[in-house]
């Protein structure tokens, strides 16, 4: 279990780490810039408005805030405390200067400066379409098996209430997180997605109501395009970008990341996919490879990878594993 837990921690930190420096670029912009392909961690580059924070290798604001929920959620005992998470994001945001380096997302930002100034105004956060609930959460769905499906969505309701409480933001983190849990116990990816698409219900009843696409239907979209396109990544990546999309937005990102890990299967694979994705590909390239290094364990991540991820990250991940551990013994 715990290479199963640290494959979900260091696969979310990889994709994450790996699709920074394209973060945000266009899939042309980005093939232009860095001839053609992404292959290894990169610097941020000067021109990347948001990725220029970061050096090669280091993970942005997506495993940040994980870990921050991490700490929060070991600190109370694993009962969510809106309050403290909050506490702790902004925390965090004004020690890495997070809203003057644009490093936070638009919905976090407001929701953080609302609560950070004492605006009590859940706008923001009820009609939030943005995927900052989904780029932080692949974690917890190591709390949780499967089969727990309402009690997954309500924890993940809890977790995320301090920047997102619409429907569609619910129901598509419920969808990375279950993606998480349901992979660490199966073997076969078709199950792993039918798991992921049976949530999706339970987290659009619990947000607040809003107007988009439904994420199901969407990410059907995208499993037919792994399908169709199997073997042929170039070709699907750009199906993908074309069709569902890989912006900010959570109707594209979560679609398009859940997409990625079916056709990659691998968190090596997957990462190096989302990175020259275009879009949103650190976002994505974290909710991606959190989700296969779920289903393959740690062992199967490229040793220099996680050499790399260890050295440029001030991160004791071996301390975050054993809070998921703890955290897995209490609720499974």
């Amino acid at each position: 279990m715990r290479d199963k837990l640290g494959g979900t921690l260091y696969g979310m930190a990889l994709g994450d780490a790996m699709g920074m420096p394209a973060e945000l670029w266009s899939r042309y912009r980005a093939q232009k810039f860095f001839g053609k392909k992404i292959t290894d961690f990169l610097d941020g580059p000067p021109e990347n408005n948001v990725a220029c924070n970061y050096a090669r290798g280091q993970f942005t604001d997506d495993t940040s805030q994980a870990l921050v929920l991490l700490d929060s959620l070991s600190a109370t005992d694993f009962v969510p405390s809106v309050k403290d998470i909050a506490m702790r994001m902004i925390a965090w945001a004004e020690k890495e200067n997070a809203w003057e380096n644009n490093i936070l997302g638009p919905t976090s930002k407001v929701a953080l400066a609302n609560i950070r100034d004492g605006i009590e105004d859940s706008t923001p956060t009820d009609g939030a379409l943005s995927n900052g609930s989904a780029m932080r959460i692949p974690p917890v769905g190591c709390l949780f098996h499967p089969s727990q499906k309402e009690q997954l969505v309500d924890y993940v309701y809890e977790v995320s209430r301090a920047t997102h409480t619409s429907d569609v933001t619910i129901a598509g983190a419920a969808m990375i997180a279950m993606g998480v849990s349901s992979a660490i116990v199966n073997d076969d990816f078709d199950a792993v997605i039918e798991d992921i698409l049976q949530v999706e219900d339970y987290g659009y009843r619990k947000g607040a109501e809003t107007f988009s696409p439904r994420l199901k239907e969407r990410t059907k979209i995208g499993i037919q395009l792994a399908k169709t396109y199997a073997g042929d990544e170039e070709a699907f990546s750009q199906k993908l970008y074309d069709i569902v999309g890989t912006g900010v937005g959570i109707i594209e990102s979560v679609p398009a990341a859940i997409s990625v890990a079916y056709f990659a299967q691998d968190p090596n694979k997957a990462g190096v996919m989302c990175a020259n994705l275009g879009g949103d590909t650190d976002t994505i390239g974290a909710m991606a490879c959190g989700i296969c290094g779920a289903f393959t364990g740690m062992h199967t991540i490229k040793k220099e990878y996680i050499e790399i991820l260890q050295k440029q990250n001030d991160v004791d991940f071996e301390g975050y594993i054993d809070i998921l551990q703890r955290g897995r013994e209490r609720f499974v």
